[in-house]
């Protein structure tokens, strides 16, 4: 498959955006946090030589307006978007890559769907749990300490919080990577679209459960992922008791939980060797 297409497709309750773009096996990427089919450029740009790339705005995101503007989203409404968009372009599994909230849409979709996937890399999702005592009631109060943060003090506080709970780590990054501030016309969509998953996305995340035996039966579809600099991160223990309940290996990829961005040469690369050795067909 070889295309550049920027279109819409009508999914229940909503119009989602989406982009292709390169050539090779499909490989559709799930963006984490505020993250619209634009949320990384750098990495797709290091992939379109060897991938048919896939991004879309979620709903609610950018261009993917709702509906019903007032009609809840979840985790499951999300996978189910992915599903449909996917069964719309091509009959066959692809390659999914999930980062962050994005992994549990593809855990969510690879349990329900497994028939579309060729393999997952979910790249540190934050599953509170599958934490043992006493961190899973800590992250369980954390994400309703940044919840009170965004309704009390607004977005900054609530974003500055999070960063710092996620292991993100601005100067972990790539030498030629710019981190120059968006124009005013991109920073207003940020903003909205980080408003948009603070007050709908993420206490979706939080209040979603996985479906562990479905994810059993298919746990060789799974690649459980980490940023080798996430630290003591609950993103990152999440993937290591994922890791440990599937009974697999973790996936480690060089930075911190926003390597995608910071590090879009060295993840692309890591990402393309871990694929290149599965079969597009299975």
């Amino acid at each position: 498959m070889t295309a550049a297409v920027e279109t819409s497709f009508e999914v229940p309750g909503a119009t989602l955006f989406y982009k292709v773009r390169g050539s090779g096996p499909l490989l559709t990427i799930l963006q984490g946090g505020g993250g619209d089919a634009d949320g990384s450029e750098a990495l797709v740009q290091n992939l379109t030589g060897a991938y048919t790339v896939v991004t879309h705005d979620r709903r609610g995101l950018s261009r993917s307006p709702l509906h019903d503007a007032s009609s809840p989203v979840s985790i499951e409404l999300h996978s189910d978007d992915v599903h449909r968009l996917l069964a719309s372009i091509t009959p066959d599994p692809v390659f999914v890559l999930g980062i962050s909230i994005g992994a549990l849409i593809g855990l969510d979709l690879v349990a329900r769907h497994p028939e579309q996937v060729i393999a997952l890399v979910a790249y540190e999702p934050g599953i509170a749990d599958l934490l043992p005592e006493p961190e899973r009631t800590q992250a369980i109060q954390t994400h309703a300490e940044v919840d009170q943060l965004y309704r009390s003090m607004g977005l900054q506080a609530a974003m500055k919080r999070m960063a710092m709970l996620s292991g993100v780590n601005l100067e972990d990054r790539e030498p030629d990577v710019n981190l120059t501030p968006p124009d005013s016309q991109k920073s207003v969509l940020h903003a909205r679209n980080m408003n948009f998953f603070l007050a709908h996305d993420a206490p979706a995340a939080h209040s979603y459960k996985l479906d562990l035996a479905a994810l059993e039966k298919v746990s060789a579809k799974v690649l459980p992922a980490a940023g080798r600099n996430s630290g003591d991160s609950m993103p990152h223990h999440s993937v290591l008791a994922l890791a440990k309940r599937l009974g697999l290996e973790v996936l480690y990829f060089p930075g911190a939980h926003t390597a995608y961005i910071l590090r879009p040469k060295g993840f692309a690369t890591t990402l393309r060797e871990a694929m290149s050795g599965l079969d597009p067909a299975s």
